[in-house]
């Protein structure tokens, strides 16, 4: 696997040292692929976290992740990977958090047509766009924990997606990213990025030849960064 998913003075500018205890928060992130490209978008310039950075769609779990409906059932191996200190229930509406997330900040639809329904919250606009989020499209590939002792801190679970799953592909942006793209795979990892997002560059790309490739697990531990295998 690869060797630095952190790089110490990047996330020390990013998420400064706090006396604070701080509990990681729940995120997902989604990782569309199409046609040798991967959708990435640039952190606007005013944000405090990751300004300017390129990433994938991503953000917090909200609690109407957890009551959304769906369709589909994560592959058998996703499903084992995500049950790994995680209820079925948290598995599920963190799949569906990274799809939501990608609606609200590139209107990329990834599910299934569905009847237009009416419903409160963070899902109204993607519901209203007649669709439903399909769990089956979804690839668990990634797991990173933020060190302790940071500002921020974020469980972040990665996620993958073919292009073929989306049913919308006009791309339409948010506060959040001031620009999106379609970045050639060989292109992406000289962007200016994360030390985490271009670890996991590398990870998918090399899961693209190898789907049986076990997931990294990154962590903070005993004073040092550790990378654990999700087989």
């Amino acid at each position: 696997m690869n060797a630095a998913p952190f790089d110490p003075r990047q996330d020390l500018a990013d998420a400064p040292v706090t006396g604070a205890r701080m509990r990681p928060k729940d995120a997902a992130t989604l990782i569309v692929v199409r046609d040798g490209k991967v959708l990435m978008g640039r952190r606007a310039q005013g944000h405090v976290f990751m300004a300017a950075k390129w990433v994938f769609p991503g953000g917090r779990i909200e609690r109407g992740d957890y009551r959304a409906a769906s369709t589909g059932d994560f592959d058998a191996r996703s499903a084992a990977r995500l049950s790994l200190g995680c209820p079925p229930h948290r598995a599920r509406a963190l799949a569906l958090a990274a799809v939501r997330e990608t609606f609200e900040e590139t209107g990329l639809i990834i599910g299934k047509p569905a009847p237009p329904a009416s419903v409160a919250g963070g899902w109204r606009a993607y519901r209203a766009a007649g669709a439903i989020p399909d769990l089956s499209a979804l690839t668990y590939v990634a797991r990173a924990i933020t060190p302790p002792g940071r500002a921020r801190r974020f469980d972040a679970r990665f996620f993958m997606a073919d292009g073929s799953a989306l049913l919308s592909r006009d791309i339409d942006g948010s506060d959040e990213l001031d620009e999106i793209a379609w970045i050639p795979w060989e292109e992406a990892e000289n962007l200016d990025l994360p030390a985490i997002t271009r670890f996991i560059i590398g990870e998918v790309g090399k899961r693209l030849d190898d789907p049986n490739r076990p997931a990294p697990f990154v962590r903070f531990m005993r004073g040092r960064h550790q990378i654990e295998a999700m087989n």
